[in-house]
């Protein structure tokens, strides 16, 4: 029917600066895997799940130092920055949201090591080291961390029918990948190029910055700074970080968008209500305010009645425009607020738009519960309390707590 619109030790001392860092959950507790069983309550959720993963050391700031006999002792270097880190979920270049967050604490538990879980980035400017050198000798002055780098996937629980021909709930890959970059605890050291220092470690990675085949590195040299070496140089210039801009990975960009689609609205005719309460989702009456939870009644006037529309079906989970009975506008997240975690949803013209489409997540046949996800943000539909009045909001991880299931329920 048509319708209307690892840290490593070193073998020379190693001093360890604090960094916030979170601290490594049990990998198991965290982390679902693709055909785990999931319930009900977990229809409006999302969750992460790493693909790749990759840790390397890297030297975010570094000085050649020279000390001399009768130099000895603690000197504090003003270092020079070699390379600066940014933790990021995606492509937007920083961490928004619990989705992201879960992301990388999952990464950290994973692997075991204590990761940065929120936005942060190693400094950019001269950083400052104080050590004890106690032998005189040319010194790489070093602060460094490693680098955790990977892709990760998103899983939603839909139902899957098994070989049996029943069904069950299971967590499926969803729309939404990406790549993360995150960092362990910063280190900071000195090396020297007699030094035996652990494979593939912060240190070692200093030490063949040091460059002690060259020249510089086997001269004699006045106490203190020694000009860069053309290798340290060289390594500065190659890992300047390339700016990112954008959403993030997985999300599919906004199409040009139409003064007013037209629609093919299945027939059926819903309200998308709280399981076994009375409040369900109910269009806005007036112009910049949202979908918020409402009792039916007389009065309603259709704004808490929804049809599908534009459905399509791919591997079980539904994409379809949910337009509104009573002001024949299409439920939105608004595009100024769309990068926000809890941006409200509202409906607007229909038009060719993701941020109008969304994938619904259903129970086993025989039940109407159901999820409900933003195409274009990849954000899980859900409230803050139970109360009337209260807006519908996108969350994107969802709301662990079950308050993201719906029913879909025909009148």
């Amino acid at each position: 029917m048509a319708c209307a619109a690892s840290a490593a030790v070193a073998t020379v001392g190693l001093a360890v600066s604090p960094a916030s860092a979170a601290p490594a959950k049990s990998a198991a507790a965290t982390q679902v895997k693709p055909g785990d069983v999931c319930t009900a309550a977990d229809l409006g959720t999302r969750r992460p799940y790493v693909k790749t993963t990759e840790v390397t050391p890297e030297i975010t700031h570094f000085k050649g130092w020279y000390v001399t006999q009768g130099t000895t002792g603690y000197q504090s270097v003003t270092t020079s920055t070699q390379t600066t880190i940014s933790v990021s979920v995606g492509l937007n270049g920083n961490v928004q949201g619990s989705f992201a967050v879960e992301t990388l604490g999952t990464v950290g538990a994973s692997l075991g090591l204590n990761v940065q879980v929120n936005y942060s980035s190693t400094s950019s400017e001269s950083n400052t080291v104080t050590w004890n050198f106690s032998r005189p000798g040319y010194y790489g002055v070093y602060k460094g961390t490693k680098k955790v780098t990977g892709t990760y996937g998103s899983l939603n629980c839909n139902r899957v029918q098994q070989g049996s021909g029943g069904w069950a709930l299971k967590w499926i890959e969803g729309p939404g990948s990406g790549s993360f970059t995150t960092y362990t605890t910063l280190e900071e050291g000195a090396v020297r190029c007699e030094d035996t220092v652990p494979a593939n470690s912060i240190m070692a990675k200093a030490k063949g910055l040091l460059d002690c085949g060259s020249p510089a590195a086997r001269a004699e040299h006045p106490a203190g700074a020694v000009a860069p070496t053309a290798k340290q140089m060289q390594d500065r210039l190659v890992q300047r970080p390339a700016p990112t801009s954008g959403m993030s990975a997985g999300q599919p960009k906004v199409t040009g968008r139409s003064a007013q689609a037209a629609l093919n609205c299945e027939p059926g005719v819903y309200k998308i209500d709280v399981p076994g309460k009375p409040l369900n989702w109910s269009a806005p009456l007036l112009a910049n305010d949202g979908i918020r939870l409402r009792v039916s009644s007389f009065f309603s006037a259709h704004l808490d009645n929804w049809r599908l529309c534009n459905v399509t079906e791919n591997n079980g989970v539904l994409e379809a425009s949910l337009w509104n009975w009573g002001n024949g506008g299409c439920a939105t997240i608004p595009a100024n607020i769309a990068n926000q975690e809890q941006a409200y949803l509202t409906t607007a013209t229909c038009g060719e738009d993701d941020l109008q489409r969304f994938y619904i997540y259903r129970d086993v046949p025989g039940s109407s519960k159901i999820g409900v996800q933003n195409k274009y943000t990849g954000s899980m539909m859900g409230y803050d309390r139970y109360a009337d009045g209260e807006l519908i909001r996108q969350y994107s991880s969802g709301r662990q707590d079950g308050t993201g299931t719906y029913t879909l329920t025909g009148v």
